[in-house]
Parts: structure tokens; sequence; C-alpha cells
């Protein structure tokens, strides 16, 4: 069965917890980069990595990986101070890939 982690700051991994989905916090990036490492590297069983958008910012090189890979889908989240932007800029230029240009708008 494939499963569904969550990397980010121990606030907001913990909500995700009581969904039931494995939680993974991380302090900073390099701990954060460290995570994603085990999880793709050992376990091929994560369908889904939730990153928080603070720590995905310092790890870019490691989440541009997968982004055009099928599994595991690495989407970026909001923290619990909100969103700084990334997620919205991922999804955007997924987009963008997929249909040649970009029909979200501004």
């Amino acid at each position: 069965m494939l499963k569904i982690a969550v990397i980010g700051g121990r606030e907001t991994v913990m909500a995700f917890k009581a969904l039931g989905l494995e939680t993974y916090p991380a302090a900073d990036g390099a701990e954060a980069g460290q995570i994603l490492r085990r999880l793709t590297r050992d376990n091929e069983d994560y369908a889904i990595i939730y990153i928080e958008e603070a720590l995905a910012a310092q790890i870019t090189a490691e989440i541009d990986r997968f982004k055009d890979r099928p599994a595991p889908a690495v989407i970026l989240i909001p923290g619990r101070e909100g969103s700084i932007g990334l997620g919205q800029a991922a999804l955007k230029a997924a987009v963008e890939r997929a249909v040649g240009t970009n029909i979200l708008g501004d």
C-alpha cells in the first residue's frame, strides 16, 4: 500500500499526524533534505511527500529531482506562519510544463 509522508516543522507535522499520515519533523533544510533522501532511497512506498515551504526553499535542488517523476509526488505546503508562495509557483510551473502555456493566470 502506498503511503503519504509530511516533512516540516514540529508544529506543522503534528496536525497531519492526527490524520494518520507519517510525519517527519525537521528543524532546518539540511535535516529536511536528509529525510527526503532517506524516504526516497530506502523506501519506494511513498506516493506523496508533502514538504513545508520554508524548508523546501532551502532544498530546492533535492526537490527538483522529482518534478518530472510520477512518484513520489513532492508537494509544497504552507507552514504554520502561512504561505510564502512556493507551492503555488510550483503548481503553476508544473501546469505550464504539462500544457505548454500558462492557463492559470497570474
